[in-house]
C-alpha cells in the first residue's frame, strides 16, 4: 500500500466523520427529525442516498465472484434477493406506503389492522422482524469489511491476550470500521446518513468509472476473448446449465457443478415464483422502507424510488465488470492451472484483483469507494432499526410521554445494542454467503406470505399477520440452525437432506408455513373493524380481493372509484424489470468488448426508458400531493 492510497483512504474517513457530525445538530429535534429528517430532505438527496445503501461491499465481493463464474447469466442471481423489488416499490408501493405519514413499517402495520389487540400484535411482530433483520444484515457487514480489509490492508493487527487469540485481523479491522460508522450515525440520524451517503456515493462512482476505464484501456479485445466462450456472453438458458469454459479452464466448469445451481431453470423458476410474492409484500421495514417514508410528498415517493434504480445499476456494474475483467485476464489462467485456488470462496477474487493489479492513486480512490459502499449500508441499517425499538416497542409500551431528548438518548442506546447484537452474530456466521442465502430465502421466506396478504385480500386481519409472521420467523430459524450445525448430522437422515439442501429450494416449504398460520390465525379470529378496513383502502387503495369494502365506501360516497390498475402496473414491472436488467447488462457487454451486445442492450435501455415515461412518470406527475 503506497503513502498516496493511505492518504486517500485516510482523508475519506476524515471527510466523512466531518461531514456527519457536522450536519447532526439537525437531528436533536425529536423521533421524527431523527429517523425521518423532518420529512424535509429532498427526493433526489434521498434517491442517492437509498442508491449508496444498496451499493455495499460484502454484496459487491459476492456479485463480482458470480459474474467471473457464470458470466452474463450471473444478473438473473440478484433475482435471489430479488433487486426487482423496487420496481415494484416505484411502479406502485411506494405511493401506497407514503400515503400513510408514519414513521416507521411498524407503525405502518396499525393503520391496517387498527390499534386493538389484534393490530398491536402484528405491530409488535413486525418490529421483532426489523430488529432480527438488522442484526443479520449487520453480521453479514462484519463478515464482508473483515475479510475484504484483512486482505486489502498490509497490516496485521490481530488483538492477543498472551498466547490466546481474542480476535483475528479480520474482526479487529471489522470493528474499527463499525465503530466509525456507528459513531456518526448515532450522532446525526437520518440528517448525518443521507448527506454522508451522497458523498459515499459520489466517491463510489469515481472509483467505478476509474476501475472500468483502466479495464478497458489496459486489458485488449483480444485478450478477453481468448478466455471468455460464447456461453458466458449468452444470458439464455435451458433447464440444464451446460459448460460456460473451454476445456483449459476445465476447473471453472467443475465448480458450476458443484454451487447448486446446475438445474438453472427449477433455479430461476424458484426465484421467479419467490420474487413476485416477495415483491408485492413489498421492501422489509428497513432502511428503503424509511427513505419512502422520509420523502415529503407521496409524488416524490415514487420520484425517489424510479432514480434510485436509475442511479445505482450501472455505475455498479461497471465497477463490478472492471473488476471481473481484470480477474479473467491476470487470475484465471493461473487458478485454473492450480485447482486448489478455485475454491468455493469466490468473493476473494475482488480484493485479490485490487491488491495486485490496480494502480497507484486509482487503488486508494477505489478502496475508499468500497469502504463507502460498506459505511452507507451499514449506516442506513444502523438507522432504521433502532426507530423500531424506540419508537414502536419503548415508546409505544413502556414510556409513551417522554421529552425529544429523552427519545434521542434511547436511540442511542439501542443502535449500540443493535449493533452489538449484529457483531456477536457475526462471529459466528460461517461465510458471506450463508448470511446472504439465510437473509434473502429462509428469514424473508417468513416475511412474503403475512405481507403480500396484507395489501390485497379484505379478511386477512392482525391475528392472521402475526401467526404468519411468527411461523415464517420460526422456520426460517430453524432452517439456519440446521445449516449451522450440518456438518454434524449423519449422512441419509432426514436433517442431514434438509441441512444441505440448497435454502432457495426451502422457499415453498417456509412460505406454506407462513401462508398456513396467516389463513388459520385470520379464519379463527375476527375480522378487522370496518372502520379501519375503510380508512386504510380510502388513503392506500390498494387492487386485489376488497369487494365488501368497496361496497361499503361506495354507498357513503358514490365518487369514489376502486384502483382497477392491477394488469397495468404488472406491464409497467415487467417493462422496468427488462430496463433494470439493461442496466445491469450495459457495463457488462461494454467491458467485455462484445459490442453489438452493448450496442442492443443500450437499445434496450433507451427504448424502455421512452415507454416508462409515458406508462409510469407522466402518471405520477398527476398525483396530488
Amino acid at each position: 500500500m503506497e503513502i498516496v492510497d493511505v492518504s486517500i483512504i485516510v482523508a475519506y474517513v476524515l471527510l466523512t466523520l466531518f461531514v456527519g457530525i457536522w450536519v447532526s445538530k439537525r437531528a436533536s429535534q425529536g423521533l421524527e427529525s431523527y429517523f425521518l429528517g423532518g420529512n424535509n430532505i429532498k427526493w433526489y438527496y434521498l434517491g442517492l442516498s437509498n442508491g449508496s445503501g444498496m451499493f455495499d461491499v460484502s454484496g459487491t465481493a459476492w456479485m463480482v465472484g458470480i459474474l467471473f463464474l457464470y458470466g452474463a447469466k450471473s444478473f438473473m442471481f440478484m433475482w435471489l434477493w430479488p433487486v426487482w423489488n423496487q420496481i415494484f416499490v416505484m411502479m406502485f408501493l411506494a405511493v401506497w406506503i407514503r400515503r400513510s405519514n408514519i414513521m416507521t413499517g411498524s407503525e405502518w402495520i396499525l393503520t391496517r389492522f387498527g390499534d386493538g389487540k389484534a393490530g398491536r400484535a402484528s405491530h409488535l411482530i413486525i418490529a421483532v422482524f426489523a430488529i432480527i433483520s438488522t442484526i443479520g444484515f449487520i453480521a453479514y457487514f462484519f463478515e464482508g469489511v473483515g475479510k475484504f480489509m484483512a486482505i486489502i490492508l498490509p497490516w496485521n493487527i490481530p488483538l492477543e491476550f498472551g498466547d490466546v487469540l481474542l480476535l483475528t485481523s479480520e474482526q479487529s479491522y471489522a470493528l474499527i470500521i463499525i465503530f466509525l460508522t456507528t459513531l456518526y450515525t448515532i450522532k446525526g440520524g437520518m440528517f448525518s446518513v443521507v448527506a454522508t451517503e451522497v458523498l459515499q456515493y459520489i466517491i463510489m462512482v469515481v472509483a467505478g468509472i476509474l476501475v472500468a476505464g483502466y479495464a478497458f484501456f489496459t486489458i485488449s479485445d483480444i485478450e478477453i476473448n481468448s478466455i471468455i466462450s460464447e456461453e458466458w456472453k449468452n444470458i439464455f438458458f435451458a433447464t440444464e446449465l451446460g459448460p460456460h469454459w473451454s476445456s483449459k479452464f476445465q476447473a471453472f466448469n467443475d465448480l458450476i457443478d458443484t454451487e447448486g445451481y446446475k438445474m438453472f431453470g427449477a433455479f430461476i423458476g424458484m426465484s421467479l415464483f419467490k420474487g413476485f410474492f416477495a415483491s408485492i409484500a413489498g421492501p422489509v421495514p428497513s432502511f428503503d422502507f424509511q427513505r419512502i417514508l422520509s420523502t415529503r410528498t407521496v409524488k416524490e415517493s415514487a420520484y425517489m424510488s424510479g432514480f434510485t434504480n436509475l442511479v445505482l445499476y450501472i455505475p455498479r456494474y461497471l465497477l463490478i465488470a472492471g473488476i471481473v475483467v481484470i480477474a479473467l485476464v491476470v487470475l484465471a489462467p493461473e487458478m485454473s492451472a492450480n485447482p486448489s485456488l478455485v475454491g468455493d470462496d469466490l468473493e476473494i477474487i475482488l480484493p485479490k484483483v485490487i491488491n495486485h493489479h490496480i494502480p497507484i492513486g486509482v487503488k486508494g480512490l477505489l478502496l475508499a469507494g468500497l469502504l463507502a459502499a460498506f459505511m452507507s449500508t451499514f449506516s442506513a441499517f444502523v438507522n432504521s432499526g433502532p426507530a423500531y425499538i424506540v419508537n414502536d416497542i419503548y415508546k409505544k409500551y413502556f414510556k409513551p410521554e417522554a421529552s425529544n431528548k429523552h427519545y434521542i438518548k434511547a436511540s442511542h442506546l439501542a443502535s449500540f445494542v443493535v449493533v452489538g447484537l449484529g457483531v456477536f452474530m457475526g462471529f459466528f456466521a460461517e461465510s458471506i454467503n450463508s448470511l446472504t442465502l439465510w437473509i434473502t430465502s429462509a428469514l424473508y421466506g417468513g416475511y412474503v406470505a403475512a405481507n403480500f396478504l396484507k395489501w390485497v385480500w379484505w379478511r386477512f386481519n392482525g391475528w392472521g399477520y402475526f401467526w404468519g409472521m411468527l411461523a415464517g420467523l420460526l422456520v426460517a430459524t430453524f432452517q439456519f440452525v440446521l445449516d449451522q450445525n450440518k456438518t454434524g448430522f449423519t449422512q441419509d437422515t432426514v436433517l442431514y437432506e434438509v441441512s444441505n439442501m440448497h435454502v432457495i429450494y426451502l422457499f415453498p416449504l417456509i412460505f406454506g408455513f407462513s401462508l398456513l398460520g396467516s389463513i388459520l390465525g385470520t379464519y379463527f379470529t375476527q375480522p378487522t373493524d370496518m372502520k379501519v378496513l375503510k380508512s386504510f383502502y380510502k388513503n392506500v387503495k390498494p387492487w386485489g380481493w376488497w369487494k365488501p369494502v368497496y361496497d361499503d365506501i361506495k354507498t357513503e360516497d358514490s365518487s369514489f372509484e376502486k384502483n382497477d390498475n392491477f394488469w397495468f402496473d404488472m406491464m409497467n414491472c415487467a417493462m422496468g424489470i427488462i430496463w433494470q436488467s439493461s442496466m445491469i447488462l450495459l457495463p457488462i457487454y461494454l467491458l467485455i468488448r462484445d459490442y453489438p451486445k452493448t450496442i442492443f442492450t443500450l437499445i434496450v435501455f433507451i427504448v424502455t426508458s421512452i415507454i416508462l415515461k409515458y406508462t409510469w412518470l407522466d402518471k405520477v406527475k398527476k398525483i396530488p400531493n
